[in-house]
């Protein structure tokens, strides 16, 4: 880890060099400026290289760019946390943008409060710096994984901000052919062993934009099964009753669509196909995934 600062926020960016300037105000007006801006174009055809040159000439923070062809959000990812060299790093998407002491209350708690084996800082999302995202409180205190914090009854987004030396142990799949991987296939195996500490304040204000990944579920799993797959593997194996049932029954309806070495190498147990075929068979019909 290098010397110096103590925070990455890092930023994936394809094709939204009209949504960046907002987010960079938000880094400049921080309370505290103890952090550094990654950003990896993920091979943008609009003006977001200009842009990020230009906020880098204006020398008012620390600010790395990088430019690579277009791979999708999770290489993009990938790349960012092999360039990060910090000791923190958190994912800033290219529609949000920070609360005006995020940095400030990452830093804190985490100075305060750290302890061996925690994954990082679970926060919340906000639909502005006063209301939380879908109004759902954290119904856990002190510290908990993700799944303990829906499990309890928490139905809304959150911040995570990562232990780099943590996150780089667990890249997301690279799938030949497919851009997308749910972002929960690298939290679920993050939780396996770790925590995070509770911070009960909205850092990141989200913008829930028409052409953001939110409207485009529909479209990113008809494009990525492979993907989606590894997603239902993971959850049909840790999930409970019907849940566990659900997951199964998505999982078959994604098998027939992959690979046969993907296929293969994520086999749900005998026990498990069994289980979701009725569902399976009920998705089939209604034409869902």
């Amino acid at each position: 880890m290098r010397d110096g600062k103590l925070l990455t926020v890092f930023t994936p960016a394809y094709n939204r060099a009209d949504k960046l300037k907002r987010l960079y105000e938000s880094l400049l007006a921080q309370t505290n400026g103890d952090f550094l801006w990654l950003v990896v174009d993920d091979g943008s055809t609009d003006e977001t290289g200009e842009l990020m040159h230009s906020f880098q000439r204006e020398g008012r923070l620390e600010i790395r760019y990088y430019r690579q062809e277009n791979g999708g959000k999770m290489r993009a990812h990938n790349v960012g946390v092999r360039l990060a060299d910090t000791p923190l790093f958190v994912c800033l998407d290219s529609d949000d943008h920070f609360t005006k002491t995020a940095v400030d209350d990452i830093l804190t708690l985490w100075t305060w409060k750290k302890e061996e084996g925690l994954a990082g800082i679970v926060a919340h999302k906000g639909s502005d710096a006063e209301h939380i995202l879908y109004g759902s409180e954290f119904p856990v205190r002190g510290r908990s994984s993700l799944r303990g914090l829906y499990e309890a009854g928490f139905k809304g987004e959150t911040t995570l901000v990562f232990r780099t030396e943590l996150l780089k142990g667990f890249p997301f799949p690279e799938i030949e052919g497919e851009k997308y991987v749910p972002e929960d296939v690298v939290y679920d195996r993050i939780d396996e062993g770790h925590e995070y500490l509770i911070l009960d304040k909205i850092l990141t204000v989200c913008e829930l934009v028409s052409e953001g990944l939110t409207d485009r579920v529909d479209e990113l799993r008809e494009k990525n099964p492979t993907g989606w797959l590894i997603y239902y593997y993971q959850r049909a194996l840790s999930g409970k009753g019907l849940l566990g049932m659900k997951y199964a029954a998505h999982y078959l309806r994604f098998k027939g669509r992959v690979d046969k070495s993907y296929a293969q190498e994520y086999a749900l147990p005998g026990r498990l196909i069994l289980k979701g075929l009725p569902g399976a068979a009920a998705l089939a019909l209604k034409g869902k995934l």
